[in-house]
């Protein structure tokens, strides 16, 4: 568990530094699997740049999952259910959002997941070109990093509600695709990236968020211009763009 610990300790400090206005005080949260049993997610209320070994919460899965698949929670069981699948009774209480973190760590090459309040990528989510964003692409680097097409949530209230609709449209997603989402975007709240490795967390975060300046520029300037389907289709394809895939890690 420590290697684990120690990756997802330096990829929470990376997406909280201020400097990339990804995630400021106790904004988003981390998570990372350990085994089929367990995974790791950052504390409620603890701070991503600043985040220690003590804010790091291990959790079982089978304690959470399930609650999936209830209809209504109230706050106060949902409460004691997260402080209930601590592994470390005495461990400081998980992310309010754990709970999707546990359903995206369960799917298929999902290791780390990185979730922030990207500055550039809430000033679209937080208005009427949010689906554009979603499923539209505007240059290649943004495809190889994040993907030929993200999930787009509408707003739901953080918790059970939410971990819920992300499973919902994930599940679409994998029936569409065959593969987890690398984004997932959250209508006036932030996003979501996913991977096998915390490198392509990284990446499909930091490409999403210059993804969102150039489109912001873009509409300023009387676009965006997007690609079309079939350049989409191609750069997904391309066997040297998953030559490169893999030689970064994603």
């Amino acid at each position: 568990m420590s290697a684990t610990r120690d990756t997802l300790l330096e990829l929470s400090h990376f997406l909280g530094e201020e400097r990339r206005q990804l995630a400021i005080l106790g904004e988003g949260n981390t998570s990372a699997r350990v085994d089929e049993h367990t995974f790791l997610v950052k504390a409620s209320g603890s701070c991503l740049q600043t985040l220690t070994s003590e804010d790091l919460v291990a959790c079982r899965f089978d304690s959470l999952l399930p609650m999936l698949d209830q209809d209504t929670m109230s706050d106060q069981i949902i409460e004691d259910s997260l402080l209930a699948s601590r592994v470390d009774a005495s461990a400081k209480k998980p992310s309010v959002e754990t709970l999707f973190h546990a359903y995206l760590l369960s799917l298929e090459g999902v290791h780390f997941v990185g979730h922030t309040h990207s500055i550039a990528v809430n000033q679209i989510l937080c208005s009427p070109r949010a689906s554009q964003f979603a499923t539209r692409k505007l240059f290649p680097d943004e495809i190889v990093c994040c993907g030929a097409h993200s999930v787009l949530i509408p707003y739901t209230d953080p918790g059970l509600s939410l971990s819920k609709s992300i499973r919902l449209a994930t599940d679409t997603y994998l029936d569409s695709y065959g593969c987890a989402p690398r984004v997932i975007l959250l209508e006036n709240h932030g996003l979501i990236t996913l991977g096998k490795t915390s490198g392509a967390v990284k990446a499909a975060m930091l490409m999403a968020h210059k993804a969102a300046q150039i489109f912001v520029g873009a509409a300023a300037l009387g676009g965006p211009t997007f690609m079309s389907a079939e350049d989409v289709d191609r750069i997904s394809n391309r066997t040297d763009e998953h030559y490169r895939q893999r030689a970064l890690k994603l």
